[in-house]
């Protein structure tokens, strides 16, 4: 039998700047899940189709779509890349239905998504809404806080 001994004496320990670094990162995510929220609640409000039950429900929702978007979407992306080219890039927003119908069977009735057609436009308005809350809240947002 022959016994290993680990020395964790030599693990490198994280700086102070490293460390800030980090938790700038995290609240930097944490601002665009807060906007992406209340993005997700702005639209549950003017379209019927789509249902949030309360902000809780739009933050898990906000980090699931998060999340969707950095493990699915790119996998959905290219093998529908035909598909995209020959719309024009239309057919880029029923992925994006893809990722919302996703977080719909994820979080059951508080979260759900009604329709074939309106689901399109429900995802170009959130599209859009979050474009415009990155340009002028989250991003000024962000700049000032790190001055």
């Amino acid at each position: 039998m022959k016994v290993i001994i680990v020395d964790d004496n030599n693990k490198k320990r994280p700086n102070k700047e490293e460390i800030e670094y980090r938790l700038n990162l995290f609240l930097e995510w944490l601002i665009y899940m807060f906007g992406y929220a209340i993005v997700l609640l702005l639209t549950s409000n003017l379209f019927r189709p789509l249902y949030v039950e309360n902000f809780l429900y739009g933050f898990i929702a906000a980090i699931l779509i998060y999340i969707l978007n950095k493990t699915v979407k790119p996998f959905l992306v290219t093998i529908s890349l035909p598909l995209i080219g020959m719309s024009l890039g239309l057919f880029y927003f029923v992925i994006n239905v893809v990722i919302l119908l996703l977080v719909n069977v994820i979080l059951g009735k508080h979260f759900y998504l009604t329709g074939f057609f309106s689901p399109v436009i429900v995802s170009i308005f959130i599209s859009i809404m979050n474009v415009i809350m990155e340009k002028l809240i989250i991003k000024p947002l962000i700049e000032r806080c790190k001055k």
